[in-house]
């Protein structure tokens, strides 16, 4: 890596940062509160190895986050991963903290006719929640849920799209507008989920 540093940082790091900040300017003209920053935003090189049986110390991709606080982690984000093994965008809500998680289920579970209406805007643009970590029941206070798809949405950890970059993708020079494009599909859940976490 030491060798490599310079290339890394040119090739690498320095796109990526100005691609935040092409991204955080798109989506503040687009009314969007999501914003990025060059420097807090990208995720290091460096792996957290201490709980992995892979200790491999480098990443081989990187990516970037932007949110509506600038914090590189708070709920509700787009994320851009950069990787020879296969780029993409993504947005939504990645992990939530218990509590944070709780208040999108009761989210979908009061308002399940908002939640039928963005489900809907996400199919119209191609869009549907990674079905990735789930719980095997339906979790606890949501027993009365009676309709299959929420049921199978309120089982899930993180609540995410995603969209594939390709090589042509992120070589283009309206990779830009690409994940704009992406992030304005994707609105209508992050502000289902927004508004339910501000409630």
């Amino acid at each position: 890596m030491a060798e490599n540093k310079d290339l890394y940082e040119r090739c690498l790091r320095e796109p990526l940062a100005s691609l935040v900040a092409a991204l955080s300017d798109g989506l503040a003209e687009a009314g969007s509160p999501l914003r990025g920053d060059p420097k807090r935003s990208l995720f290091r090189i460096h792996r957290d190895t201490r709980f992995s049986k892979d200790k491999r110390p480098y990443k081989t991709n990187v990516g970037a986050t932007l949110t509506r606080d600038g914090a590189k982690l708070s709920p509700g984000l787009l994320y851009v991963h950069i990787d020879p093994a296969g780029s993409f965008a993504a947005a939504g809500f990645y992990h939530p903290e218990p509590t944070a998680l709780d208040r999108l289920r009761k989210g979908l579970a009061e308002r399940p006719d908002e939640w039928r209406g963005v489900r809907g805007r996400l199919a119209d643009a191609g869009l549907a929640l990674a079905r990735g970590e789930a719980l095997v029941r339906l979790p606890r206070g949501f027993e009365a849920v009676t309709d299959p798809e929420a049921i199978e949405i309120l089982k899930l950890r993180s609540w995410i799209v995603s969209q594939p970059l390709s090589e042509v993708d992120i070589s283009d020079s309206r990779l830009i507008e690409r994940v704009l494009t992406f992030a304005s599909a994707a609105e209508p859940l992050l502000e289902f989920g927004w508004d339910a976490l501000d409630d």
